[in-house]
């Protein structure tokens, strides 16, 4: 059975929830790092994960159209994931990411962390 195998609600409905993780995910591809709440960065990590996997194949026209199926929005980070990011994991089988556990925040105690390539 597959039960609670699915995504976290992050308490959004689903078209914010989708518009905020690819945001996320872009500033992920961009800036090289992401700092928010824990829960928010995992489910950003399963993301960002699949999308290099996909983008490891090269700069052909199946790769392009299935991360921008993912990344509508932003045309630079797309290129630059593909042919920045994903050469740097050729050889590498999975976790290209890695969490850096930062405490939690003082105003609602909530966990936070950071998202960064390894």
């Amino acid at each position: 059975m597959k039960h609670q195998n699915g995504r976290k609600k992050l308490n959004r409905k689903s078209s914010h929830r989708t518009a905020m993780l690819r945001n996320q995910t872009i500033h992920l591809i961009n800036n090289g790092f992401l700092q928010t709440t824990k829960v928010r960065i995992k489910e950003v990590q399963k993301i960002a994960e699949k999308l290099v996997t996909v983008a490891r194949k090269g700069y052909d026209f199946n790769t392009i159209r299935r991360v921008k199926q993912a990344l509508p929005y932003d045309q630079k980070a797309v290129e630059k994931l593909i042919k920045e990011i994903a050469i740097k994991y050729v050889d590498r089988p999975g976790g290209y990411t890695r969490v850096i556990p930062l405490g939690r925040r003082e105003s609602d105690t909530a966990q936070i962390a950071r998202l960064e390539w390894v």
